[in-house]
C-alpha cells in the first residue's frame, strides 16, 4: 500500500484545538514472534519491525505535532552528562517535528550553548537544588505539572521527561508518540511479577502487592493533558509520604508504577528505546537510548 493511501487511514481525535494522531491500526504485530508486542489491555509495545518510520514521520508532521522534551541537570549532572544528552537528541529525537527542550538546571548559565536544527528550540528554566539526590529526583514531578500548566501546554502537543544520564544512539522517533507512553526496564522485562522491585510497604502511597510490568523512570511521556495528571498524582503520593516519614523503595519510579497501575498506558516502549549495554539480549535488534557510565560517587554529594 502506498504512503499516501495509507495516510487516509489514520484516525484523529480533536482536542483543544489540535490533532492527535492515532496509527495503532498500522501496526504490524504479527512481525516480531520472538517478544510480546500488545498487553492484555491492547496497549501496543513499540519494538523495531513493528512500524513503518516513514508513514509514522509523515502523518505526524502533517498533523503538526509537537513536543517538549524535559530533562533536569542538577548539581554535577549538569556537567557530566547534558551536552552529550543534548548532542545526541539532536541527531536522533523526533526528527522533522517540532521539538522544545526544556532544561530544568540550577546553574542556568552552565548549559552549553548549541545550534539547534530546525524548528527546535530550547528553554533554560532554573529550579532548587535540593540536598539529596532522592529529593531532586521525586520533585521534578511538582516542577514539571507546574511547567505544563504555565508553559508547555500552550506550545506543545506531548510531553516526555528523559533522565540526563544517558545518550540517544539511534532513531527515538514519532512511533513513540501517544496518549499515555511507559517504558520497560530493560532489567526487568523477562521476569516474573514477583521478582519486580516495587514498593511492598502498605504504608506507602507507592505501594504494591502486584503489577503488569515494572515501568522505568528514567523516560516517561504522553500528551500534555496526561502527564498533567500523571505528575500531579504522583506529587500527591510524594507528598502524603513525606507526610508520614515513608520514602518509597525507588522513589518517583516507585510512584510510577503505581500510577501505572491504576492507569495502564496506552503505549508501551521496549527496552530498545532505554537499553543497558551491560545486558546480552538477541530480541534487541538496535539501540536507541542508551545508559552512560554513572559517576554516582561525584555527582549524588
Amino acid at each position: 500500500m502506498s504512503l499516501s493511501m495509507e495516510v487516509k487511514l489514520v484516525r484523529t481525535n480533536h482536542r483543544d484545538g489540535r490533532f492527535y494522531v492515532d496509527l495503532d491500526h498500522t501496526l504490524d504485530f504479527g512481525a516480531r514472534q520472538d517478544v510480546p508486542t500488545h498487553t492484555y489491555w491492547e496497549a501496543p509495545i513499540i519494538w523495531e519491525g513493528m512500524f513503518d518510520p516513514d508513514l509514522h514521520d509523515q502523518t505526524h508532521f502533517e498533523a503538526n505535532s509537537s513536543v517538549a522534551l524535559a530533562v533536569f541537570a542538577v548539581g554535577r549532572y549538569l556537567e557530566f552528562y547534558l551536552h552529550n544528552f543534548l548532542t545526541s537528541a539532536e541527531k536522533h529525537f523526533m526528527l522533522g517535528l517540532s521539538v522544545t527542550y526544556y532544561v530544568f538546571t540550577d546553574r542556568p548559565e552552565k548549559v552549553p550553548k548549541m545550534k539547534l536544527g530546525p524548528r527546535r528550540s530550547m528553554k533554560v528554566l532554573q529550579v532548587e537544588k535540593h540536598p539529596r539526590w532522592q529529593d531532586v529526583s521525586m520533585m521534578r514531578m511538582k516542577t514539571l505539572a507546574e511547567f505544563i500548566e504555565s508553559d508547555i501546554r500552550h506550545h506543545c502537543n506531548y510531553v516526555f521527561c528523559f533522565d540526563v544520564d544517558q545518550v540517544f544512539t539511534g532513531r527515538f522517533g514519532s512511533e513513540a508518540l501517544g496518549d499515555s507512553v511507559a517504558l520497560l526496564h530493560a532489567h526487568f522485562y523477562t521476569l516474573p511479577p514477583h521478582r519486580f522491585t516495587y514498593e511492598r510497604r502498605p504504608t506507602s502511597q507507592a505501594f504494591l502487592e502486584t503489577g503488569d510490568f515494572y515501568y522505568h523512570a528514567a523516560l516517561f511521556g504522553g500528551s500534555w493533558e496526561t502527564m498533567k495528571n500523571l505528575t500531579e498524582a504522583c506529587l500527591a503520593g510524594i507528598m502524603e509520604d513525606k507526610k508520614n516519614n515513608v520514602e518509597a523503595v525507588w522513589h518517583d519510579e516507585s510512584h510510577l508504577n503505581k500510577y501505572y497501575w491504576l492507569h495502564k498506558p496506552t503505549r508501551v516502549l521496549s527496552p530498545e528505546y532505554c537499553w543497558d549495554r551491560r545486558l546480552h539480549d538477541i530480541s534487541i535488534w538496535v539501540n536507541r537510548l542508551v545508559w552512560v557510565k554513572k559517576h554516582y560517587h561525584q555527582t549524588r554529594v
